[in-house]
């Protein structure tokens, strides 16, 4: 069995500790093969909870993730406040081993953590929830300036597979004189999005400079990445940040 995680590449402070999943290293079968988390998407239920806390272990979690149930929104919850599957598409912490995590197969996730390590975030971002105020209504928990907050844009849909259409475009256009510059026109009806710039578009424009990652495609990396772009039935990563004792 192969695990791999992804570790931010980014100077958060020493006691912030942050991962995404890949595909690999669980026991779920075709077409969620093989570590799938998500309890939502017709794989088998043990199986699930059976990947969940093998990643508990491998990853040295300090608990099981608090999950959300997500849905293409902007609305946002406390770690404090989570009861278990709560509707909302991100979740904000303040207090340490609360793991923050979002599931993805094509959206973007994005963490955000703060130089004091005391505000800690995890984004579920697709163009909706980016384009109705997901990631402004998150950087607004947070209790210091927005040049102290860093970003990680966790692993999405490249922009080279992005297709989408006018409705797309005018969600972003209508609000940023700079949105345009995401979107390339390849026909009379469709383009091709970038979401990951329009995320930073977002949060340069909150006065948060301080982004990394953006660098992977879920649907043209299907060794690494479920894709429901690509696949339709396929599993969930998880992207999840936490803030350890010091």
């Amino acid at each position: 069995m192969t695990r791999e995680f992804i570790h931010p590449d980014w100077p958060a402070p020493n006691n912030i500790q942050a991962l995404s999943t890949t595909r690999n290293g669980g026991f779920s079968q075709d077409p969620f093969d093989s570590l799938n988390l998500g309890s939502h998407v017709g794989d088998s239920l043990s199986t699930v909870l059976k990947n969940r806390h093998s990643l508990l272990d491998q990853a040295s979690l300090p608990e099981l993730p608090r999950w959300l149930n997500q849905v293409h929104g902007s609305q946002l919850i406390s770690a404090n406040d989570w009861q278990g599957n709560d509707t909302a598409d991100a979740i904000v912490s303040s207090q340490p081993d609360q793991v923050c995590a979002v599931m993805t197969a094509d959206c973007l996730p994005i963490l955000l953590c703060n130089t004091k390590s005391d505000h800690i975030a995890a984004i579920h971002a697709g163009w909706r929830g980016l384009s109705s105020g997901i990631l402004e209504n998150t950087l607004q928990q947070f209790k210091c300036e927005p040049n102290e907050v860093l970003a990680w844009l966790g692993p999405a849909i490249g922009p080279d597979e992005f297709e989408v259409g006018h409705d797309v475009v005018k969600a972003f256009t209508h609000s940023s004189s700079l949105a345009h510059k995401a979107f390339k026109q390849i026909d009379e009806s469709h383009y091709l999005a970038d979401i990951y710039l329009l995320a930073r578009q977002k949060l340069i424009a909150h006065g948060t400079h301080a982004i990394f990652g953006g660098e992977h495609c879920t649907v043209s990396e299907p060794e690494h990445f479920f894709s429901y772009r690509r696949d339709g039935i396929t599993g969930r990563m998880a992207s999840m940040i936490w803030i350890a004792h010091k």
